[in-house]
């Protein structure tokens, strides 16, 4: 995609911020319902109402949202929608946090979908399940990824902002030379455990493959889908105790075979720019990534193919981020001119200027099937792909344990791709913090 945002997107994965919960639930329990920035109720002397914004965006996606908020303000003129928060999309749970604890908060912000369990237990969120059950969001046309990611205790509770999902990224000329066939759809996690290995030429500094190795979120949703493929599930159906007891070592049997194969790049440090660039210099064969890397591989001049994640079962399964715009309560007017703005943005004619301009997917179906992504799709190598993986995306739980189950899964998938542990030993430790944050009162 062309509009990618190096210095906003690498990092959105949602790495851990220690603390934020308790931060949050004492803005939950101390912020008054209204007494945010605008006292005033926003409304102006001639009844413009004014919405504030914090977009969390870099760049040309910035300008991107604020090409679109002029379009908007000039097709609602009682509505003008101030952008401003001063951070990045990285920091921005701090900087809401904050804002809910001293009363001062936006009417709009971009939340990571990670996030957003802890967030909306502020009462300040306003729900809207309403906005999206009539009225012009396409919401029963989004894809069910976009739709889970947001939705809470079957509740509404942001609307989706950005979508994307993962698949394998593979570099031509490598495979020509190492001999190998370019994977395609149906192919098997031991068969990209395989391709690594004889892609792996430690004299030449090449490696197979990359996986980052902080233990952040960025470590940890690469293995989801793994884990989805073979039946489990983050959370069981009692609520108490992680629903990957079992899966979770099988799937941890693939980072174990990359490891002792030497054929993995492990990036020591957050975001993952040592492991992008190894890629992006050719010495690399595979990258597990998502669309947002594309315009980079093509200015690198990259040969690349696109190929849907392998499976263990056959049967088609991805991960999609999305992250969201949550809606902050400062009076019924701002509230009720925040959803008319974000209802107009998720129209498909305003979706896909922003898809194809700043690098998200498609939200719904009527968006991917307009002219000007068929388009996009025909000209940029393998986007198609990550599009079509949509139809099988999961997402991660909207669910306040998850930054725990999170921290205590990367840690194991660290200790396995470090050689420091098998995974069988591995997930016992993982099950026993993550257990442990599930019995947690929330």
């Amino acid at each position: 995609m062309d509009a990618v945002r190096r210095a906003a997107r690498p990092s959105r994965r949602g790495v851990l911020r220690a603390g934020g919960g308790a931060v949050l639930a004492a803005a939950a329990g101390t912020a008054a319902s209204g007494c945010g920035a605008g006292a005033d109720d926003g409304v102006g002397p001639d009844g413009t109402v004014t919405v504030e914004m914090w977009h969390g965006q870099a760049d040309l996606a910035k300008k991107v949202l604020e090409g679109l908020v002029a379009d908007f303000e000039r097709e609602h003129p009682k509505i003008r929608v101030k952008l401003g928060g001063g951070v990045l999309s990285d920091v921005m749970l701090q900087k809401v946090t904050a804002a809910l604890a001293a009363g001062s908060y936006p009417d709009i912000a971009y939340i990571f979908g990670s996030d957003l369990a802890r967030v909306a237990r502020s009462p300040q969120v306003v729900d809207l399940t309403d906005m999206v059950g009539s009225g012009p969001v396409p919401w029963k046309n989004y894809w069910a990824a976009a739709r889970d990611a947001v939705t809470l205790n079957d509740r509404v509770r942001a609307a989706p902002a950005l979508l994307d999902s993962l698949a394998v990224v593979c570099n031509k000329r490598l495979f020509r030379e190492a001999g190998l066939p370019l994977p395609e759809a149906g192919w098997t996690w031991q068969e990209f455990v395989s391709c690594a290995r004889t892609l792996t030429q430690s004299g030449r500094g090449r490696f197979g493959t990359g996986w980052p190795g902080t233990g952040d979120e960025d470590t940890v949703w690469r293995l989801w889908p793994m884990i989805w493929d073979l039946g489990g599930d983050v959370v069981d159906g009692t609520g108490e105790n992680i629903g990957f007891a079992g899966t979770g070592a099988r799937a941890l049997e693939v980072v174990a075979g990359l490891a002792r194969d030497r054929s993995v790049y492990v990036d020591p440090k957050p975001g993952s720019e040592q492991m992008y660039q190894v890629f992006l210099s050719g010495r690399m064969g595979m990258s597990v990534t998502g669309p947002w890397q594309l315009p980079d591989i093509e200015n690198a001049g990259i040969d690349y193919h696109v190929a849907p994640l392998p499976t263990f079962s056959g049967r088609p399964v991805t991960i999609s981020g999305p992250d969201t715009w949550t809606v902050f309560d400062n009076g019924e007017a701002r509230s009720r001119a925040a959803r008319t703005f974000l209802g107009w943005l998720a129209r498909p004619e305003q979706d896909v200027r922003w898809d194809i301009e700043a690098g998200s997917l498609p939200l719904s179906r009527r968006t991917e099937a307009l002219p000007a992504w068929q388009d996009k799709v025909a000209r940029t190598e393998g986007l198609g792909v990550f599009t079509t993986a949509l139809e099988t995306a999961r997402v991660r739980p909207v669910h306040p344990a998850y930054p725990e189950i999170s921290q205590a899964l990367g840690q194991a998938i660290v200790a396995v791709l470090l050689g420091r542990s098998t995974p069988e030993k591995a997930l016992r430790a993982c099950a026993d913090d993550a257990n442990a944050a599930l019995l947690i009162p929330r």
